[in-house]
């Protein structure tokens, strides 16, 4: 059994790539660095992030699918689902090797099932930009945060970028513990070294933080929500499918 190694970073991931096909030895299990090894094999063999080889990798791979199908692959890496690096080697490797594209090729399992998990992560881009809720703070920045599935705030900021361009925030991801901030001019991701304080923890500002008029808009906008919903017309099921249940505790008409 031969190993190979890696940052378990997308680049680290097509840098594997490049390194399989230079040394002409493909491996039969991919490990991040850190976890133990099995039992039994052959050789380990450490790889080092390469950008150049990336792109290398990257730019091999235009030639063979569409600009579409290559989206699909980041947005299936953002995932964060168990076995989903070993999809995408697996695939990637046959996408290089095949004289034609195999984006459309369902009766492979690989194509099959990266297609399915590329739906549920765009699910999740668009279900972001439906329930963020901004909180305005004292400062005037718009605060949100969120808890997404799948890694998919990267996926959604620039319709934040474009749609409120004229107001600084910082959408939060509370679980991954990382966000993005907007400044009027660039947008750039942020981390911060004391992620325990509480709006970073439950995501809602405490009143020392928010802006004057916070609390008044937060009322208007439940009393708006109360009075367009048709009691006559109430499906439960159905609203738990369209607002699903693990974004509303960052809801402002949820609470």
């Amino acid at each position: 059994m031969n190993i190979f190694i890696y940052d378990y970073t997308f680049e680290g991931l097509l840098t594997c790539i490049f390194d399989a096909y230079f040394r002409k030895t493909f491996p039969d299990l991919l490990l991040k660095e850190g976890e133990p090894l099995p039992l039994f094999y052959d050789e380990t063999f450490h790889v080092s992030t390469d950008e150049r080889k990336a792109m290398r990798v990257w730019r091999g791979l235009e030639k063979k699918i569409s600009h579409h199908a290559l989206s699909a692959l980041t947005y299936c890496w953002l995932s964060e689902l168990p076995e989903v690096d070993k999809r995408l080697f697996r695939y990637i490797r046959k996408a290089i090797d095949s004289p034609r594209s195999i984006e459309t090729n369902f009766a492979d399992a690989d194509v099959l099932e990266l297609s399915k998990i590329y739906k549920k992560v765009d699910g999740e881009r668009v279900h972001l930009m439906q329930f963020v809720r901004f909180q305005k703070a004292a400062d005037g920045t718009f605060f949100a945060a969120v808890e997404p599935q799948f890694n998919a705030l990267p996926l959604a900021v620039e319709h934040f970028k474009d749609r409120f361009a004229d107001q600084p925030w910082l959408i939060y991801d509370v679980k991954r513990q990382y966000g993005y901030y907007y400044d009027l001019k660039e947008m750039k991701e942020v981390t911060f070294e004391n992620p325990q304080q509480a709006h970073l923890v439950t995501g809602m500002l405490n009143e020392s933080l928010m802006a004057n008029d916070e609390k008044l808009f937060r009322q208007l906008w439940k009393t708006y929500f109360k009075a367009i919903c048709i009691k006559e017309r109430w499906n439960p099921r159905k609203h738990r499918q369209d607002m699903p249940v693990r974004y509303w505790k960052y809801l402002t008409e949820k609470q």
